[in-house]
């Protein structure tokens, strides 16, 4: 990342550039909050450049995608209250523990994961609920996640939805993973994964 006063010039062109070259057509496709937020939190700004390298194009395109995601997925308003309780009665997806370096874990249990396409967008509303949840308590400290494949059969196997978990990271949530642990499993991910994920775990 650049030095401090370098930073603060990215920051402010971020805004600048974001509030003239894509506010103006796209307003009605984000949400007002995350608009807001963008212009007072130096933090998250600076999270969207340092995972697009300082690139202040690159950063834009992300920061767009993931305003429309964040909408599309009503993140702002996502609450226990809100997500069926079966979600978390389920035990799949859940934050608990840390690692060795004191990184928050964010697990997954693929046997308790069932494929069900009608079920599918209430899991990604849930992943999207326990990220913003751990983002706004920890303010964007990253999380290392586990797929935890123990006693999992080929029929608890979903690559869509595990896709869709690092697209979260890739995408929506900039600089908020620290690594990816797959026990005994690496080879499934050989199918999917973007190459330069293969330094992350």
């Amino acid at each position: 990342m650049a030095d401090q006063q370098d930073k603060a010039a990215l920051i402010a062109e971020t805004r600048r550039r974001f509030e003239a070259e894509y506010l103006p057509d796209k307003s009605d496709k984000y949400d007002s909050r995350d608009v807001e937020r963008l212009q007072q939190d130096d933090k998250w700004v600076e999270n969207y450049l340092i995972w697009r390298h300082d690139v202040v194009d690159d950063t834009l395109k992300m920061i767009d995608e993931s305003f429309q995601w964040r909408k599309e997925y009503t993140v702002n308003d996502l609450s226990e209250s809100v997500l069926p309780k079966w979600l978390f009665e389920s035990g799949a997806l859940f934050l608990h523990g840390y690692d060795k370096e004191g990184y928050k874990l964010f697990w997954f249990k693929v046997k308790l994961h069932v494929r069900d396409q009608k079920q599918q967008l209430d899991k990604k509303k849930l992943v999207a609920f326990w990220l913003e949840h751990y983002a706004k308590r920890d303010h964007g400290k990253p999380l290392t996640v586990v797929f935890d494949m123990a006693e999992t059969g080929i029929s608890h196997i979903d690559l869509d939805f595990v896709r869709f978990i690092v697209n979260c990271f890739t995408d929506y949530y900039p600089n908020f993973l620290k690594t990816i642990s797959i026990p005994a499993c690496l080879f499934l991910m050989e199918r999917w994964k973007p190459n330069h994920f293969y330094k992350l775990i």
